[in-house]
């Protein structure tokens, strides 16, 4: 029987997560707790990247077998090997073109293969990861981006370990410009802007005005940051926000996701 096809969305960026690899490793050792310990990850997280992918592809993946005889134990269906070979085959052509490119260049060849419809893609470093180690089921991960100003994101334990996160990991943090508020700071330089306290799971990023989009009750706000990276927002009207002025964007932790490339 010719196995169901499944979808392309299941195709992301192999070397960047772990999902593929779990995948992998379950036909290889018959076991999902095996590959989850081959992967160093947790059970749970082996568990949400089988979700995932099952989901992107829109087919089964895996077959579990409960018990019995055998012992029980998990294999790959026909769909699933097909998702390996492609999923393989992908990765060699995107090393290949890679290869020709360099520095700035080969991270936007890299990138571009993400499309959402958050327009805010920054570009950072992992700095540190705060409740990895604590058991708790979120874990606070602050990047720092080329200018030196930090940003944080609140994700799950296993979107953690499945994107393999650690301090100097490079990283795309992603936000909703619907989620970005702007406000301006009246008689502020940018770095005073970015030396004002913090709320606790508050982002706030210093920045000048580089266009306005007037709208009824709305603006759209174009930032470019002291790294030269732009970040897009809203900014409540009334306000005096003008090409030029000194603003600040505020967003929520939980609302900055993050990507490898």
């Amino acid at each position: 029987m010719t196995p169901k096809a499944f979808s392309l969305n299941a195709l992301g960026q192999e070397g960047a997560d772990k999902r593929i690899d779990i995948l992998r490793l379950i036909g290889l050792t018959g076991s999902i707790s095996e590959a989850a310990r081959q992967a160093g990850i947790s059970y749970k997280a082996a568990w949400q990247a089988i979700h995932t992918l099952t989901n992107l592809a829109g087919v089964e993946l895996v077959d579990r077998a409960v018990g019995g005889s055998g012992g029980g134990g998990a294999r790959l269906t026909a769909a699933a090997e097909q998702l390996l070979d492609a999923a393989m085959q992908m990765e060699r052509a995107r090393q290949e073109v890679l290869s020709r490119f360099s520095g700035g260049a080969a991270q936007a060849v890299a990138g571009a293969g993400l499309r959402t419809s958050m327009r805010n893609n920054l570009r950072c470093v992992v700095q540190s990861l705060d409740g990895l180690e604590s058991g708790d089921l979120l874990v606070r991960v602050v990047l720092q981006l080329s200018d030196g100003a930090q940003l944080a994101s609140s994700i799950t334990l296993e979107s953690a370990e499945l994107l393999d996160l650690q301090p100097g990991r490079a990283v795309l943090a992603l936000c909703k410009a619907t989620a970005v508020k702007v406000v301006a700071v009246p008689g502020a330089g940018s770095q005073s802007a970015r030396k004002t306290p913090q709320k606790e799971g508050t982002n706030w990023l210093a920045g000048k005005v580089d266009r306005v989009t007037r709208g009824v009750h709305s603006d759209e706000i174009v930032l470019t940051l002291a790294g030269g990276q732009q970040l897009v927002g809203f900014a409540a009207r009334p306000n005096r926000l003008r090409t030029g002025s000194l603003a600040r964007a505020d967003m929520a932790e939980n609302a900055v996701v993050l990507a490898r490339v």
